[in-house]
C-alpha cells in the first residue's frame, strides 16, 4: 500500500508516514521486546522470555490499536505475522526465519474482523503457500501456452428458460486440471489469477474457448443457444478490454446477440458509474449482461435502477433458504419482484429440489439453473443435452 500513497501523494508523505508508525512502535520496546526495520514498510519485534501464544495475541492486538488511528484515514490496512523460534534452536538461517515471518504476514486471514490482519506460521500454512505457489506455475504456464500437461478447459451448465421450457443457453465455467494439483477450481484459482494479473490472459483464452463453443453449437443447428461468460472487475477495468473483445467477436465470426457477460454484483461497489458506462457499451453492440449473486453483494436499489443490464442472478443462498423456512416467508419472490420492476429478468441459481423450482415457477421466475437440471457439462455432453430436449420434463 506504501507504494500507492507515494504514487498519489509523493515520497515525502509516504516516508513520513511510516516514520510516524515507527516512532508509534518504538514505544513498546523493553529489554525484552526489540524492534527491527527489514524493509521500507515492514517492522518487526523479537520477543523472548514470554509466557505462551496468548500473550503474543494480546501482545499484537496492542500493536494493531496503535496502527489503527495512524493509517485510518488513509484505509491502509495490514498484516501481523507470528513466528515462535524453538527454545532448542541454536543455529538459525535469518534469510529463512524472514521469509516464514512474510508467509505469515501475508495470509488474508482476518482473526479479529479488522483491517490488521493476524496469523501464527505453522507448516499447514506453508502447504498453502506452496500450492499457491504451483497453482502461479500452472496458470503462467497455460498463460504462455506452453505445451504441458496442464490444461484450461470449459464445462458448461444448462440454463434453462422456465416461460418456455426450453434451454436458454450455458453458463461457461472454467477448470484447470494439473498433472501436479489434479483438478483445480475457480473458487481456487481466480483469485490467485487476479492476484497476479494472470486473469487477463487467462481470461481471454477462456473467452476464445466459448466463443468456439458457440460456433460448434451453431454448425448443429443450435443458433439460439447463448453463453454466459464470467469476467473479472480486473478484465473489465482494462483499458483495451471492450475493444479486444469485439475484435474476438469479429475474428471469430460469433453474434454478440449469443454472448452473455456474467459479473459479480460486489464488483459495483469500487466505481459503479465506470463499470456501468462499460457494460452499457457491450450492451450497445448486442451482448447480454448478467449482475451475478444478485441479493447477497453490495446492493443499493437507487444503484440498481440505473444499472444497464439483462438479467439478475439471485444467489443459490436465497434458493436453499426455500428449504429451510416456510416459503410463506421467503424473500426470495420478492427478489424476483424487484428484478422484474427494476426491468431485468431473473435467473435462479442452485436450483436442486422440484420444491424450489415449483415455488420458482409460482412466483414467475424466468431462468433457472441447478443441479436438477444438470452439473457442469463438457462440450458434448452439452450438446448431446440439447439433443434430448431434458429441460421439457420441467413443465409436466
Amino acid at each position: 500500500m506504501v507504494h500507492l500513497l507515494t504514487a498519489n501523494y509523493g515520497f515525502q508523505y509516504s516516508q513520513n508516514l511510516i516514520k510516524k508508525a515507527a516512532e508509534a512502535l518504538s514505544q513498546h520496546c523493553t529489554d525484552k521486546c526489540i524492534l527491527f526495520k527489514p524493509h521500507e514498510s515492514r517492522f518487526i519485534f523479537y520477543l523472548y522470555d514470554y509466557k505462551d501464544k496468548n500473550e503474543l495475541i494480546a501482545f499484537s492486538k496492542v500493536i494493531v490499536d496503535t496502527l489503527e488511528p495512524i493509517f485510518v484515514t488513509e484505509r491502509i490496512g495490514g498484516s501481523i505475522g507470528i513466528l515462535e523460534i524453538k527454545q532448542n534452536q541454536n543455529e538459525v538461517d535469518v534469510d529463512i526465519l524472514l521469509r516464514k515471518l512474510l508467509i505469515a504476514s501475508e495470509r488474508s486471514v482476518s482473526s479479529f474482523g479488522k483491517d490488521f490482519e493476524i496469523y501464527f506460521y505453522d507448516e499447514e500454512l506453508e502447504a498453502l503457500i506452496n500450492r499457491e505457489r504451483d497453482i502461479v506455475e500452472a496458470l503462467t504456464a497455460i498463460a504462455a501456452s506452453e505445451k504441458n500437461a496442464d490444461e484450461l478447459y470449459l464445462q458448461y451448465q444448462p440454463i434453462i428458460d422456465l416461460r418456455k421450457c426450453s434451454i436458454f443457453g450455458f453458463e461457461a465455467l472454467a477448470r484447470i486440471r494439473s498433472e501436479k494439483l489434479g483438478i483445480v477450481s475457480p473458487l481456487e484459482f481466480i483469485p490467485i489469477a487476479e492476484k497476479t494479473k494472470l486473469i487477463h490472459p487467462i481470461g481471454e483464452k477462456v473467452i476464445i474457448k466459448a466463443f468456439r463453443f458457440l460456433n460448434k453449437l451453431r454448425k448443429y443447428g443450435y443458433d439460439d443457444v447463448r453463453i454466459l461468460i464470467n469476467i473479472s472487475i480486473i478484465q473489465l477495468l482494462k483499458p483495451n478490454f471492450t475493444s479486444r473483445l469485439f475484435e474476438l467477436i469479429e475474428e471469430m465470426q460469433v453474434n454478440p446477440k449469443n454472448i452473455g457477460i456474467e459479473i459479480t454484483e460486489s464488483v459495483f461497489a469500487s466505481d459503479f458509474d465506470s463499470i456501468n458506462k462499460i457494460i452499457e457499451k457491450l450492451r450497445e453492440t448486442g451482448l447480454l449482461i448478467a449482475i451475478d449473486d444478485f441479493g447477497k453483494g453490495y446492493s443499493s436499489l437507487y444503484r440498481e435502477t440505473r444499472l444497464k443490464a439483462d438479467y439478475m442472478k439471485i444467489d443459490k443462498y436465497f434458493v436453499d433458504r426455500l428449504l429451510d423456512i416456510n416459503p410463506n416467508n421467503a424473500i426470495t419472490g420478492d427478489i424476483i419482484s424487484i428484478s422484474h420492476k427494476l426491468g431485468h429478468s431473473a435467473i435462479a441459481e442452485g436450483v436442486e429440489h422440484r420444491a424450489q423450482l415449483q415455488y420458482l415457477k409460482e412466483h414467475n421466475c424466468d431462468k433457472i439453473q441447478g443441479f436438477l437440471i444438470s452439473k457442469p457439462l463438457d462440450e458434448e455432453d452439452a450438446i448431446e443435452f440439447i439433443k434430448s430436449n431434458k429441460s421439457a420434463y420441467l413443465c409436466s
